[in-house]
């Protein structure tokens, strides 16, 4: 296949899983054990920011109502919620850094997240459904939002947003809408951090020498311009629908993904 098609692909993986409930690192993973080939960290993480771009644009309304309405009491009581998700998710990260962890790459961890995580998105679904939500984020959200996303971190498959929504759907009661709000609030500056750690750190060991920045830049604007475009349409299907579809998938992918390691 077609270097730049393979880019172009990547970068369309990555725009329409990295804020669906489905996990892009899982996809990205996936999409190069079954014949996309291996990219660099740097790639991978130059695409993800194409993402995040995506999003802060989609945003930027209600980041700026945030940091102009600082003196507004609930509006201060908001950013705190997102700077305690965060600052739990930092230094959680880097002691997960510290430790030594790095991502299996085995189809079968992805597989069993994808499984296990489908399962739990529709027990949670559930569980959501027979209680009344509210469009409030309590300060245990935050904190429960900000372990989510290491977890996530942790595991590919597990899905960074999915596990930060029904974290705050679960634990605080909060809305469909709002906890999808948070999540994707709380998401900006967690990745942009991330991403500018991992940055630093390639550019630090020279991992830029041997890049070709001419598929990395292609693969950022197709990720910023797919996920502009599945986060909007998102936004909108929660409206009237639950996430269950998005299980359903998962849990699809996830036994097919089983039974291809049975046969093989």
């Amino acid at each position: 296949m077609n270097d730049l098609l393979q880019v172009i692909l990547l970068g369309i993986i990555e725009g329409i899983t990295e804020f669906l409930p489905i996990s892009s690192t899982g996809h990205l993973l996936l999409a190069e054990q079954f014949g996309l080939g291996h990219r660099s960290d740097l790639f991978n993480i130059v695409i993800q920011a194409g993402a995040i771009l995506a999003v802060t644009v989609i945003y930027w309304r209600r980041l700026w109502q945030l940091a102009t309405g600082l003196g507004d009491a609930d509006n201060r009581a908001y950013i705190g919620k997102l700077a305690v998700a965060f600052l739990i998710t930092a230094v959680l990260g880097l002691m997960v850094k510290k430790l030594g962890f790095s991502l299996p790459d085995e189809i079968g961890p992805i597989a069993w997240a994808l499984l296990i995580g489908g399962v739990w998105m529709l027990a949670a679904e559930w569980q959501a459904g027979r209680r009344p939500s509210q469009n409030q984020i309590l300060w245990t959200v935050a904190i429960v939002v900000g372990v989510a996303q290491v977890v996530a971190g942790v595991f590919p498959g597990t899905s960074r947003s999915a596990a930060t929504i029904f974290a705050a759907m679960l634990v605080g009661g909060a809305s469909r809408a709002a906890a999808t709000e948070f999540a994707f609030l709380v998401g900006i500056p967690t990745m942009y951090a991330a991403s500018a750690y991992e940055l630093y750190g390639e550019f630090k060991h020279g991992g830029e020498g041997h890049e070709d920045w001419t598929a990395v830049i292609v693969g950022f604007v197709v990720s910023a311009v797919v996920a502009f475009i599945a986060v909007t349409w998102l936004l909108r299907y929660i409206q009237t629908h639950r996430f269950t579809v998005f299980a359903w998938y998962r849990i699809a992918l996830g036994l097919g993904l089983l039974g291809w390691l049975a046969v093989r």
